[in-house]
């Protein structure tokens, strides 16, 4: 009996010198902050709706650019496989849209710039722990609001607000003194995030051809974060 102890106790010791950080897991509540990277794209409608000129415009975005995010992290523990995350933060990104007419002789092109307060709200659903790795699955919602400026003179102009529903994976990577997670998110706007109406436009009513040429414009984003807990 003595022996079977010596050896139970001996096991235990060698598992706990195994695992990082093995009660990390079980804390009501803890913080943290991440870094990463993002694209944001938008889904256009186009109407084909011809202009005084005679002209149809059609748009679409050519291309993607990398943007930026850094969030803090409050994450309550629910049980043992959920959690509840907060990550509010900051995002900084760009979208290049084009504009052609239907012939395809003239092109305009538009850079909108954003600089977005993000809060997002996820469920976090992890599986059993496997040594100092243990997978996860998210998914939520995230309002958003541009604190950038516009310009007048931008051929369209974006809504300030919107919200996404979110759904993402990642993996929690334990280290004797944090945890380091990277996640992949794949984020859906849920709105029409095109201004329709273009008061200052008024003075210039040949300019609302490339609103008018489109019916709805939708966000989508791609992001991977890097967690430090």
């Amino acid at each position: 009996m003595l022996v079977m102890i010596a050896v139970g106790a001996g096991a235990k010791q060698l598992n706990d010198k195994l695992l990082n950080r093995p009660y990390a897991d079980l804390k009501a509540w803890h913080l943290g902050f991440s870094v990463g990277v993002h694209v944001q794209d938008l889904q256009f409608t186009n109407n084909g709706v011809m202009a005084d000129d005679g002209r149809q415009w059609f748009v679409e975005q050519p291309g993607f650019s990398p943007g930026f995010c850094v969030n803090g992290l409050i994450d309550f523990r629910l049980s043992t496989h959920f959690n509840v995350r907060l990550s509010p933060g900051i995002w900084f990104g760009n979208k290049v849209v084009a504009f052609h007419d239907a012939v395809g002789g003239t092109f305009e092109r538009q850079n909108i710039k954003s600089t977005l307060l993000v809060l997002p709200v996820d469920l976090k659903f992890s599986a059993l722990r496997y040594r100092n790795v243990r997978p996860y699955l998210t998914a939520g919602v995230m309002p958003t609001f541009d604190v950038g400026k516009r310009r007048t003179s931008e051929l369209i102009h974006l809504k300030k607000f919107d919200t996404f529903l979110t759904v993402g994976f990642g993996l929690d990577t334990y280290f004797p003194y944090f945890k380091f997670i990277p996640e992949v998110k794949f984020c859906f706007g849920l709105a029409d995030v095109l201004s329709h109406k273009r008061p200052d436009l008024d003075d210039n009513p040949a300019a609302m051809c490339f609103t008018n040429s489109i019916d709805r414009a939708v966000s989508r984003m791609f992001v991977l974060t890097f967690y430090f807990e």
